[in-house]
């Protein structure tokens, strides 16, 4: 199959990525980070959770960081909403914000991660995400589904494809029109993502999946490589390289989105995306958090222009 001419980027820095920093990162943080991001050309910006402020006290303030942001014309920021409860406090937001169009759910390929993430099976994850779908619905909001370790376990090891394929065809039943297939722990490689997609699309359509690689391994380019070749059009990154799994001891952040969007430039594929703004951003939020970003195309771009400059 021939390579996409364009890619959707969805950047999950501003939750999937901060959601793991051990100290708290001010709204206003966030807020200058989502706006920059907006700024760069992305236009799907995940902005926080609906969660339990006891299990991610990192998204407390996502009401406060959705009220603040610069909600642009044409761009979208999507939330998790874990379960009902966490749908309440969605539509409260909603009702003071107006600015939620799309929710996320997120699920496991992994019955022990399952537990441990969400301390239940992936039956009962799933008997808890129709009602948050249905409701979605009716408030005319999108829903977009995660499938968790779907190329390996912590607890588990090796995930069969045919697991990842079993969640996300209950997810694209339920009504999500975008599967999310994420590599929690990194551990993937260019061979088996292709063979976990290619079970994955005999039951969900290509053009609805998406792919999410942590690159605790450095695979996560080259999974995402793999994968285009199959027709995956959506890619999720985090900005300078933000994030890990606290349920997943040693795995490291997500794709870096410098670092894909330098690759995807190089091969003639649109994303609409202003690299060197992109940059600046990951700059801004790595200097508050004290560290250089992960992504190497960041910190070649700093150089470089220490050089020049």
């Amino acid at each position: 199959m021939a390579l996409p001419s364009k890619v959707k980027i969805v950047e999950v820095g501003p939750r999937d990525g901060l959601q793991n920093e051990p100290g708290i990162v001010p709204t206003q943080a966030k807020v200058a980070l989502i706006d920059a991001l907006c700024g760069a050309g992305l236009r799907v910006v995940e902005a926080g959770s609906f969660v339990s402020p006891k299990w991610v006290p990192q998204m407390a303030d996502t009401p406060e960081v959705l009220a603040r942001i610069a909600h642009l014309k044409g761009v979208v920021h999507p939330v998790l909403v874990p379960n009902m409860k966490g749908m309440e406090a969605a539509e409260k937001a909603h009702a003071e914000t107006g600015s939620i169009e799309e929710i996320a759910i997120f699920g496991a390929a992994s019955e022990a991660f399952s537990q441990k993430n969400i301390n239940c099976s992936i039956a009962e994850s799933l008997g808890r995400f129709q009602p948050v779908v249905a409701r979605a619905k009716e408030l005319g909001w999108n829903v977009r589904g995660y499938v968790s370790c779907v190329l390996g376990c912590p607890y588990e090891g090796d995930i069969d494809p045919a697991a990842v394929a079993r969640v996300a065809r209950a997810l694209w039943d339920m009504g999500c029109y975008e599967v999310s297939l994420g590599d929690t722990v990194g551990t993937g490689t260019p061979l088996k993502a292709k063979a976990m997609v290619e079970a994955v699309a005999a039951e969900v359509p290509v053009e609805h999946l998406a792919v999410h690689f942590h690159d605790t391994y450095g695979q996560a380019l080259a999974n995402v490589l793999a994968v285009l070749e199959l027709g995956v059009a959506t890619v999720d990154a985090s900005v300078a390289g933000l994030g890990g799994c606290p349920y997943a001891k040693g795995a490291s952040g997500n794709v870096a989105t410098e670092d894909v969007v330098y690759m995807l430039n190089g091969m003639g594929i649109e994303t609409g995306i202003d690299l060197d703004l992109l940059a600046q951003a990951g700059w801004g939020i790595s200097e508050y958090l004290g560290r250089e970003p992960s992504s190497k195309v960041s910190r070649a771009l700093k150089a470089k222009r220490g050089i020049l400059g």
